[in-house]
């Protein structure tokens, strides 16, 4: 077993995923400092709210016409009228985080919404 040289393929492969992690962690590093100020921008909360809207709309509409129950809608309208109220606040204002506490709230109730939809749709 020794002789086959066994020992020192593990230790080369090993040797290759110590550098390759070296390296992936170097990457990423230098890729989250870069897009970092990227994801900070109005305009990325802006266009993503406004895509919850448009699926909110299209999934949760057709639910109401395919179940005929109105309380996903309902529920769903509270969160995205709390995502739309949380971009009100901004980044920079020193709200203490109620942005970010506004935000997570309101994309929790529209997955509670969505929930609702797809149970009661099957």
């Amino acid at each position: 077993m020794v002789s086959d040289g066994l020992w020192d393929r593990i230790a080369v492969l090993i040797s290759g995923l110590c550098l390759a992690h070296c390296v992936a962690t170097i990457a990423f590093v230098a890729l989250l400092s870069s897009a970092g100020g990227m994801f900070l921008n109005p305009l990325v909360h802006e266009i993503g709210l406004g895509i919850a809207i448009a699926l909110g709309f299209f999934a949760l509409g057709r639910g109401v016409l395919d179940h005929g129950y109105i309380m996903p809608v309902a529920i769903g309208s509270l969160g995205l009228g709390m995502m739309m109220g949380a971009i009100t606040l901004g980044h920079e204002s020193g709200h203490d985080g109620r942005e970010v506490l506004y935000t997570m709230l309101g994309v929790g109730l529209l997955a509670l919404a969505h929930d609702l939809n797809y149970r009661a749709t099957h």
